[in-house]
């Protein structure tokens, strides 16, 4: 039995744009799938957020990750199955990557600035949530004295409607 030689891959892998609400979760999805056949991944990173050629699933817009990882030739089959399985990922491609040198795939790597863009945008998220608290709660309070002022009685309807017979004794 002849043994399978390790080849390095080259993975681009297509979300909808709704991952860009959780890119630690899509990124991190990818990964996983890469670990499960036992992937060495080399370089990881967010390519792009853009708009599709064409609707895929729906999505006119998608985001992009580019991954460079070490494989044996039989595990490929078995990650494209899993990826094609998965219901997260629109579309990838994986090929070989014997066109680009080992400096070119490390000066790929990106996993620092894609920690750092998710770090941001949960930070700005968090803060547009204390901020949407805070205009509730002034527009809250700015409304309240026109529904106290609605809900409370009026003087004319504290005292009860003069009967017949109380009219005709003040007349």
């Amino acid at each position: 039995m002849s043994e399978n030689k390790t080849n390095t891959y080259e993975g681009l892998f297509l979300f909808p744009q709704s991952a860009t609400a959780d890119l630690g979760a899509s990124s991190e999805h990818i990964l996983e799938h890469l670990e499960k056949v036992g992937a060495n991944v080399i370089s990881f990173r967010k390519w792009d957020d853009r708009r599709l050629a064409y609707p895929v699933k729906g999505n006119k817009r998608g985001v992009y990750f580019l991954g460079y990882f070490e494989i044996t030739g039989d595990k490929i089959a078995t990650l494209e199955r899993n990826l094609l399985l998965s219901e997260a990922v629109l579309r990838f491609l994986i090929t070989r990557a014997d066109h680009l040198t080992s400096e070119q795939i490390e000066a790929a790597e990106g996993r620092a600035e894609l920690a750092d863009e998710i770090k941001l945008r949960s930070e700005r998220r968090s803060d547009e949530a204390a901020s949407s608290v805070r205009a509730t709660t002034r527009s809250e309070r700015d409304s309240e004295p026109e529904e106290t002022a609605k809900n409370e009685p009026s003087e004319e309807s504290d005292t009860e409607p003069a009967t017949e017979e109380e009219e005709a004794a003040t007349s």
